[in-house]
């Protein structure tokens, strides 16, 4: 039946209205990553170690991994829309905060604020797409969004790292600052929760509250949503933890670059992961598989892991090669966020959504500032210009945390369960 919302499903405005919410993603991982190129200026500029760097640039997270179960709950109910608009509008108050802060106090309240405002671009797009799009393209989508995501990595590395050169890293904040309430903007007057349908009546709205609520209990309780999620965290723990902090002075250190080319070197793994993810998701929803790509794809990037920290002397090009490496086989967790949803009662597919993005996130949060307190424990003194320098076989023990969570992740890989794709729809064109 060619209803009038199956006459938006897929159209040129869905494709629209999509890519502004990706758009809003990518703001938001551009937010999660650009420490990694400020790292001697934040070092300088608030006279702190690697540990309180970590704390700084990991605090974005917190907030970011405690808002995700609740944030999807009220896409669920809500939509996209308003929270995306308010969101970004936040994380705009929070780049100026950090843009003027005075103290590491006051940098943290920025740094935290900015996460609180990015914590929904990722589920908001995916809802998005589950309301616009036929659900045959969903891991595909989700993989689309990745690929805006790490787009976005790959200019706050090498071109960020420039104008941070340039400008200085407050005068960058403040343009972050504005660009957060420019989207907001587009974001209230272009975005649409769901393709034109009839409104939602009163005992329809209470009946939702109560079916999402109980949905909820259950999914939380589920063994299988959290070994999904374990499995997101591990694959992309290398990508937020080399690639949004540690990876450009870890390159600096190891092969004598400036900060400039060690970012674009670094900006190899997202450029790697942004085309990765749509085509694992393209794939997967191809051959109707999930759990082969997975275990595919976090056995190659433990592999991977491995031979950068274990293997002396790696030649700057192999090195290069194996950031390729990590990011095209970190970048099949994407299909994550399909196979959770093929788990999972269809009315709470942002909730379910939220409970594995917490967990991808919180591995950000968890290993950023791990790497960062045994660096400083290894520290053997040396200063420059007043910062801290880490030696490369320093760094390269401090990894060894993110090569031990890949391994984890691998095995909790290996026990999931295939699931009928597409489950929850008789649309199976």
């Amino acid at each position: 039946m060619n209803t009038p919302e199956n006459q938006h499903i897929g159209s040129a405005r869905a494709w629209f209205i999509w890519s502004l919410a990706a758009i809003a993603f990518g703001y938001a991982f551009f937010q999660r990553v650009t420490p990694a190129v400020m790292v001697d200026d934040l070092m300088a500029e608030f006279a702190i170690g690697a540990t309180v760097l970590g704390t700084l640039s990991s605090l974005y997270f917190y907030p970011y991994v405690a808002l995700q179960i609740p944030l999807g709950v009220l896409i669920d109910r809500w939509g996209a829309r308003i929270l995306m608009t308010l969101a970004l509008s936040v994380a705009g108050i929070g780049s100026v905060i950090l843009a003027t802060a005075s103290s590491i106090e006051f940098a943290y309240l920025g740094r935290f604020i900015i996460g609180i405002g990015s914590a929904v671009g990722f589920l908001g797009s995916l809802a998005i797409a589950a309301k616009w799009f036929p659900p045959y393209r969903f891991a595909m989508l989700a993989g689309l969004v990745m690929f805006f995501g790490m787009m976005s990595g790959v200019f706050a590395q090498g071109p960020l790292a420039a104008l941070v050169g340039t400008y200085g890293w407050r005068d960058v904040m403040w343009g972050l600052g504005a660009a957060g309430i420019m989207l907001a903007l587009f974001i209230a007057i272009f975005v649409r929760n769901t393709p034109p349908t009839a409104s939602v009546t009163k005992a329809e709205a209470k009946q939702s509250w109560s079916t999402i609520g109980a949905g909820l209990k259950k999914a939380t309780t589920d063994w299988t949503v959290w070994k999904i999620a374990i499995v997101a965290s591990t694959m992309s723990g290398p990508m937020l933890t080399l690639g949004a902090l540690w990876g450009t002075p870890y390159f600096q250190a190891a092969y004598d670059l400036d900060r400039t080319t060690a970012a674009g070197s670094v900006s190899i793994l997202f450029l790697a992961w942004a085309f990765g993810a749509p085509f694992a998701g393209w794939l997967s929803d191809r051959i109707k598989k999930r759990k082969a790509i997975l275990v595919t794809g976090s056995g190659i990037l433990t592999l991977a892991m491995a031979a950068l920290i274990f293997i002396p002397n790696l030649p700057l090009t192999f090195a290069i090669i194996l950031l390729a490496i990590i990011g095209v086989s970190g970048s099949a967790m994407a299909i994550c966020f399909a196979l959770v949803r093929e788990c999972s009662p269809p009315e709470i597919g942002a909730s379910v959504t939220g409970i594995v993005n917490s967990m991808t996130v919180a591995s950000g949060a968890v290993l950023q500032p791990v790497v960062g307190f045994v660096l400083d424990q290894l520290w053997n003194g040396s200063l420059e210009n007043g910062v801290r320098v880490y030696a490369a076989h320093e760094y390269q023990t401090a990894f060894i945390a993110i090569f031990v969570a890949c391994l984890a992740g691998f095995l909790a890989c290996i026990s999931l369960r295939e699931t009928p794709v597409w489950a929850h729809s008789n649309d199976k064109q």
